[in-house]
């Protein structure tokens, strides 16, 4: 690329023009310096894999864990918040590969619950981007906006107080910023960009948990918001339409920020409310901020994937600016990131929820690396570079170092074994090859068959491959969305007794098997609960039964539950139950089964929970303890 450093940037030796070219550290320092110094609270991030939520395999995005506070509940840090949320986004696996996108990485957020809103949010999200003393130093006159156009059907207008304040803070840097009005993609791509500096969009610049105005329910919340794209200056490729605009995928507009403004309610005829307490939810890719500091919209470019870049280039001979090989390097690198972090978090390579995508992930970063004709075990190597990357921010990816090499080298040992046997089935058919029998019954990539096949001068019928694969996923999503039914999200009676029922069986498994067993996973339905423990053997049928005896003796002694709010270090003096890996903020709430002073169990928790034992109906009985994986048992059970 050509950088040379320049006082407080670095010159492109090339085009000779200033760039605050950052770190990814120093892109999350400065954000959450920047709105600390503006009265927000800095909260750590949550834990990529949820507790209690069985609506959702992993954390996708800042607001996520906010969602309880976003809709009234008081935050005990106050009403403003920043931080930087570690995210996995799964839908997004097939498209990575590309220079944009991730299946892990960090948004970084701001909050106002109902403090300020759009009047102090747009300056302010503005003055971080452009700034040189405090911010990125992005080139204002590089940077185009969004906001909501309106929807007649229900009453909601075109969000003028947004395009009114992004006219004067244009105007402050002497750029005239014109609104012009596309209402959707497909206009955009009609109208083109008239000189304008502000697009309105439709359903593409509403938020809510249901979508678009008029897919809400009564009394849904929800909002107009308003993003920033940086412009490349690419030229525009036609293949995406006849013209460019901000939300073009061609590559010129690359969305840096995000701002929502939660401010309505509908009403049950349809129209729209305001709020009387308002919210601001920012959300900024980190990578993607960092990147464009470099003025490269390849999120690959920067600094957290340099060592893993240098590793897969030395042990492959061929460079990551081979156009032909990047799709490869960047699968690589994506997945092995994003496997570090959740194996450090507790996931377990296996056949079902969060434990099939990690196993997902990393048999595909095998696949790539054998693509590359490296032929040892590289997973491991390439995973303690994102450990050293993130030490100082996040010490517990470096405290499951041990695991996360034991992990990963044994999974690459295993699908090679995998590999293995598909390959000596795959020779047995001949000309007749099954995919899809490969696939489901060896675990064999069925990409990986379509590539041998051709190579080989075999046709395929992949649209038959594909409607068996669809036909087969659909009936997984049947039997997940059954299997979910009830989940604690939806705060059922019955859940939440069993939810309060799983913190007395939790403290009963250390009482009985020994204080090293940890919680390593849950699901919690009002059909019954389940917990995921560390513990290395099958439990003996004394061992239930103990278990079980404690269980309901608790139940029957009408303990309350109490909810306590306290300093972080007071709940930990108290032996206070937490999540493995999971960080905290300074002022926490736990919940105590018996008295504070005189608890059975405490534990951190959000809630919800019974108010007494003694609504928990029933006898407790397991109904099935098993393996889950590797160190790990599982035990479902109910109350008849």
């Amino acid at each position: 690329m050509g950088w040379l450093y320049f006082g407080a940037g670095y010159m492109n030796v090339q085009s000779r023009a200033i760039f605050f070219c950052m770190t990814v550290a120093e892109v999350r320092s400065r954000y959450i310096e920047f709105f600390a110094k503006r009265g927000h609270a800095v909260i750590p991030s949550a834990p990529i894999v949820p507790e209690n939520d069985p609506t959702t395999l992993f954390t996708s995005s800042g607001m996520q864990p906010l969602v309880p506070y976003l809709l009234g509940q008081p935050h005990p840090e106050g009403n403003r918040l920043v931080d930087s949320q570690l995210s996995v986004r799964t839908g997004d696996i097939e498209e990575v590969g590309d220079n944009r996108h991730l299946t892990f990485f960090e948004m970084l957020g701001n909050w106002s619950l109902g403090d300020y809103f759009k009047q102090e949010q747009l300056p302010w999200i503005f003055e971080f981007l452009t700034s040189k003393e405090e911010g990125l130093g992005f080139d204002p006159a590089k940077l185009y906006v969004t906001v909501f156009d309106g929807d007649a059907s229900v009453g909601v207008d075109l969000d003028t107080e947004a395009v009114d304040l992004w006219k004067g803070i244009f105007r402050g840097k002497n750029i005239e910023a014109d609104l012009v009005r596309l209402g959707t993609e497909e206009m955009g791509y009609e109208k083109g960009m008239q000189g304008g500096r502000i697009f309105s969009y439709g359903d593409k610049n509403w938020w809510s948990r249901a979508g678009a105005p008029a897919k809400m329910p009564a009394g849904e919340i929800g909002g107009p918001d308003s993003e920033m794209f940086y412009d490349f200056g690419t030229p525009h490729d036609q293949k995406w339409g006849a013209h460019c605009h901000p939300n073009c995928d061609c590559g010129r507009f690359v969305e840096i920020g995000n701002s929502v403004f939660m401010q309505f309610m509908k009403n049950a005829d349809g129209t729209f409310s305001e709020l009387p307490k308002k919210n601001v939810d920012f959300g900024g890719g980190l990578e993607r901020l960092t990147a464009t500091t470099l003025e490269t919209s390849d999120l690959y470019q920067t600094d957290v994937f340099d060592a893993a870049r240098v590793i897969v280039e030395q042990h492959s001979g061929h460079s990551y600016s081979e156009d032909n090989l990047a799709k490869s390097f960047r699968i690589i690198l994506d997945h092995v990131r994003a496997a570090t972090f959740m194996i450090a978090s507790g996931v377990r390579p296996g056949n079902s929820e969060q434990s099939y995508i990690l196993r997902r992930l990393i048999r595909r970063a095998i696949r790539e690396i054998d693509r590359l004709g490296i032929k040892e075990s590289l997973l491991p190597e390439i995973a303690i570079t994102y450990v050293s990357v993130y030490a100082e921010k996040y010490p517990f990816v470096s405290g499951a170092r041990v695991k996360i090499v034991e992990e990963l080298t044994k999974e690459e040992e295993q699908f090679r074994k995998t590999l293995a046997h598909g390959m000596h089935e795959l020779e047995k058919m001949g000309t007749d090859v099954d995919a899809f029998m490969l696939f489901t019954t060896y675990g064999f990539p069925v990409e990986l068959t379509e590539e041998i096949a051709k190579e080989r001068g075999i046709t395929l019928d992949m649209e038959d491959v594909q409607k068996k694969m669809e036909a087969h996923q659909a009936l997984s999503r049947a039997g997940a969305a059954q299997k979910f039914a009830g989940g604690l999200a939806d705060h059922a009676e019955q859940t939440v007794r069993y939810h309060t029922t799983h913190h007395i069986l939790l403290k009963a498994l250390q009482m009985v098997l020994g204080p090293d067993v940890h919680q390593r996973g849950s699901n919690i339905t009002s059909e019954r609960l389940r917990i995921d423990f560390s513990f290395g053997r099958k439990m003996t049928s004394e061992e239930i039964a103990n278990v079980e005896r404690i269980v309901n003796e608790k139940i029957a002694e009408a303990l309350p539950v109490v909810r306590t709010t306290l300093p972080k270090e007071e709940a930990e003096k108290l032996g206070a139950e937490h999540e493995f890996g999971a960080t905290y903020p300074d002022m926490v709430s736990v919940y105590s089964v018996g008295p504070l002073d005189n608890a059975f169990s405490i534990e951190f928790c959000g809630g919800p929970h019974v108010s007494n034992t003694s609504e928990l109906i029933g006898t407790f009985k397991i109904s099935k303890e098993e393996a889950s994986s590797s160190g790990v048992r599982r035990i479902k059970a109910v109350l008849e």
